[in-house]
C-alpha cells in the first residue's frame, strides 16, 4: 500500500516508510539555471537557447551569440559522425551526445534511423560491449551486483527517475554471439532502451537500463586491468536466484504492478527459467526468445506473398537450438496451430532443429535440454548439415546458431536446388558470426534466395539486377511491442500478442517492398510500424482483459501516435 503524509503529498522515495535505522536517500529539486544548465541533458539545448532564455536562465557569455535551430544542430552532427571512420568512434560520439543533449541525441537518431541504427545498436554495440572498459567515461544504468545483495530496493531508489516503465535488464552471460562480457553488457539496455525512444516513442525519464554483475566466466576480462565488474567466477545456483528474486520482487515494489521488465542476453538455461519463473507474476519479456520470434514470424508470413501457400505447407530447419531458435520455433508453430486449428504439438512436426551434436531426433530426448524435448522427432540422427538439408528438404532455413559460416556454399547450394525460391535467414549477430554473408547467400543461388539477416549487409548486384537485403531486426517488434504493453496498462504478456506484433509488422511490408524482394518494410517508416504494432498489441491485451487502462481508446493506432515521446526542444520560461 502506498504511503502519503499528512498533506497529502505521495511518498515517493519512501522517507514515510523508512523506519529510523533505515537510510533514506537525501533528493532535492532546484530549477537549472546558467552552467547547471548545460551540463544537465535533460533541458540543455546548446546553441538552440533563445535570447530569452539565454537572459532568463543566466546564460550569457557561457554561449557564443549564435542562435542556431535543431535542424541546423542535426545537420552539422550528421556531418560530424560521417567523418568518423572507425564505428566505434561514431558510438562513441552518439553516446556522448546522449549524455550531453538528449533530445539532440534522439532526433538526429530518428532522423538518420537507418545510418545511425547500426552505430547505437547491433553491430557496433557488441565492440562496444567488448571494450566497455576502455571506453567508459560516465556511467549509464544502474550497477546492481552481488555486493548490493539485501539492498537492491535501496539502489532501485538511487536512481533519480521515480516513473519507470520499463527496464532492460542483462547479466551480460550472453552478449549477442560474444559470450560472457560481464559487466560490459551494459551496452545492449543502453543500446536497447535508446531504441524504445527514438523508435516506440517511450520517454527517456521512463527507462531504466540495469545490469546485474554476479561476476565473469571470461579469463580475458579478469586479467584486465580496466574490466569495471566484480572480478571473480559467475554465481550460480542457489545464490543468483535469490539475487535475481531479490532484483523482480524490488522492481515490483518499487514500480508497481504495470513495469515492463525485458530480460536481454541471459545464457539459455537461465533466460527460459526466468522467463517460465516469473511470465505469471510479473510483466516480463524476453527479446531474444519472444522479441526474435516474432519479427522472424512476421518476416516468413511476409515471404509467403513471394513464395506462395500457408505457414503450414512449409518445412523449417533451424540451426541453433538455444533461446532464439526454439523461441522462434514455437511461435511458428502457435501460428500454424491458430491458422488450422490443429494442435500444437501436431503443428511442430515439420519444424527441426539443430544443434551442437546434429539433428535434434527422439533417439537423443534423454540427453537433452527441458526446451529441446519438444522438437526431438522420429528420425535417424544426422551430423551433417548439408545431409539434414537433403534429407529434411526444408523450404526454410534458419540461422540462431551464433557461429559465422555455418552456412557453406554446400549447404546454400543444397537449398537451392530443392527449391525454387529457397527462404534463408541468417540470424546470428554481430555481422561476424552471420552463417552466411547476402553476397553469399544470392550468388550461390544466382539471386533466386528470399534472404534476411540479423545485421544489416549492402544491396547485391546480380545480372543487372540489384538484391536488397531484408533486416530480421528485433528492433522492429520491441519498441512498438512495448509502448503497447505501456499505454494500455497491460499486467501480463501473452503469446498471443507476440502473434499480434508479428501480424502488424508483416502488414505493413508494401507491394514496391516485395518488388524488390524484401520481406521487412523500410527503416525510415519505423515510428509509423511501431505505432501500428503497439495498437495491435494493445488490442490484443484489451480483448484477453489484461490491460488496465479504461476505457479502451477508440483508435488505438491515434492513441499509440499521441503518446509517443516526440525530441524537438521546448520553450523555457
Amino acid at each position: 500500500m502506498e504511503s502519503f503524509t499528512g498533506g497529502g503529498v505521495k511518498d515517493v522515495y519512501g522517507e514515510d516508510r523508512a523506519t529510523e535505522d533505515q537510510f533514506v536517500t537525501p533528493w532535492s529539486v532546484s530549477v537549472a539555471s546558467g552552467y547547471t544548465l548545460l551540463r544537465d541533458p535533460h533541458f540543455n539545448k546548446g546553441l538552440a537557447f533563445t535570447e530569452q532564455e539565454r537572459d532568463a536562465h543566466y546564460l550569457r557569455g557561457l554561449l557564443p551569440p549564435s542562435v542556431i535551430s535543431q535542424e541546423t544542430q542535426v545537420k552539422r552532427l550528421i556531418q560530424l559522425i560521417r567523418q568518423y571512420q572507425v564505428p566505434l568512434l561514431k558510438y562513441v560520439a552518439m553516446m556522448d551526445l546522449q549524455e550531453s543533449n538528449e533530445r539532440l541525441f534522439y532526433r538526429l537518431l530518428i532522423d538518420h534511423v537507418e545510418e545511425l541504427l547500426p552505430v547505437v545498436y547491433t553491430p557496433t554495440v557488441g565492440e562496444a560491449c567488448q571494450k566497455y572498459g576502455s571506453i567508459f567515461s560516465n556511467p549509464q544504468g544502474l550497477f546492481i551486483s552481488l555486493k548490493e545483495k539485501g539492498r537492491i530496493l535501496e539502489v532501485l531508489r538511487n536512481w533519480p527517475e521515480m516513473n519507470i516503465q520499463v527496464i532492460v535488464v542483462t547479466d551480460g552471460e550472453r552478449i549477442l554471439g560474444l559470450g560472457d562480457l560481464g559487466c560490459q553488457g551494459m551496452g545492449i539496455p543502453v543500446g536497447k532502451l535508446s531504441l524504445y525512444t527514438a523508435l516506440g516513442g517511450v520517454r527517456p525519464s521512463a527507462c531504466l537500463p540495469i545490469t546485474i554483475d554476479v561476476g565473469t566466466n571470461n579469463e580475458k576480462l579478469l586479467n584486465d586491468e580496466l574490466y569495471i565488474g566484480l572480478r571473480h567466477k559467475r554465481a550460480t545456483g542457489k545464490e543468483y536466484d535469490e539475487l535475481l528474486h531479490e532484483f523482480m520482487t524490488a522492481v515490483k515494489q518499487n514500480y508497481g504492478e504495470k513495469i515492463l521488465v525485458q530480460f536481454e542476453d541471459f545464457a539459455n538455461h537461465n533466460a527460459f527459467d526466468l522467463l517460465e519463473r516469473y511470465r505469471s507474476t510479473h510483466l516480463v519479456f524476453n527479446d531474444d526468445i519472444q522479441g526474435t520470434a516474432s519479427v522472424v514470424l512476421a518476416g516468413l508470413v511476409a515471404a509467403l506473398k513471394l513464395v506462395g501457400g500457408n505457414l503450414a505447407d512449409h518445412k523449417f530447419l533451424f540451426v541453433g537450438a538455444g533461446e532464439a531458435g526454439t523461441g522462434i520455433a514455437e511461435l511458428i508453430a502457435l501460428e500454424i496451430s491458430k491458422r488450422t486449428n490443429i494442435e500444437v504439438e501436431k503443428a511442430r512436426k515439420n519444424i527441426w532443429l539443430v544443434d551442437s551434436k546434429g539433428l535434434i531426433v527422439s533417439s537423443r530426448k534423454e540427453s537433452l535440454q527441458h526446451f529441446k524435448k519438444p522438437w526431438a522427432h522420429e528420425h535417424e540422427p544426422i551430423s551433417d548439415l548439408v545431409k539434414a538439408v537433403n534429407k529434411i528438404k526444408p523450404t526454410v532455413l534458419i540461422g540462431t546458431s551464433g557461429q559465422g559460416q555455418t552456412f557453406t556454399q554446400a549447404v546454400v547450394e543444397a537449398m537451392a536446388s530443392n527449391n525454387e525460391k529457397p527462404i534463408i535467414l541468417a540470424l546470428s549477430n554481430p555481422t561476424s558470426q552471420s552463417e552466411c554473408t547476402a553476397e553469399q547467400a544470392y550468388n550461390w543461388t544466382k539471386g533466386r534466395v528470399i534472404f534476411a539477416s540479423g545485421s544489416p549487409f549492402d544491396p547485391v548486384e546480380i545480372d543487372g539486377k540489384k538484391h536488397v537485403p531484408g533486416q530480421a531486426n528485433n528492433a522492429y517488434i520491441f519498441p512498438g511491442f512495448g509502448l503497447g504493453l505501456i499505454m494500455s496498462g497491460t499486467i501480463r504478456v501473452h503469446d498471443d500478442m507476440l502473434l499480434a506484433a508479428s501480424e502488424a509488422l508483416a502488414s505493413q511490408v508494401s507491394k514496391e517492398d516485395y518488388e524488390k524482394g524484401l520481406i521487412y518494410p523500410p527503416f525510415t517508416n519505423i515510428r509509423k510500424i511501431s505505432a501500428n504494432i503497439a495498437a495491435n498489441v494493445a488490442a490484443k491485451a484489451y480483448e484477453l482483459g489484461l490491460a488496465t487502462r479504461l476505457p479502451q481508446p477508440k483508435d488505438l493506432v491515434k492513441f499509440a501516435e499521441s503518446c509517443m515521446y516526440t525530441p524537438t526542444y521546448r520553450s523555457y520560461r
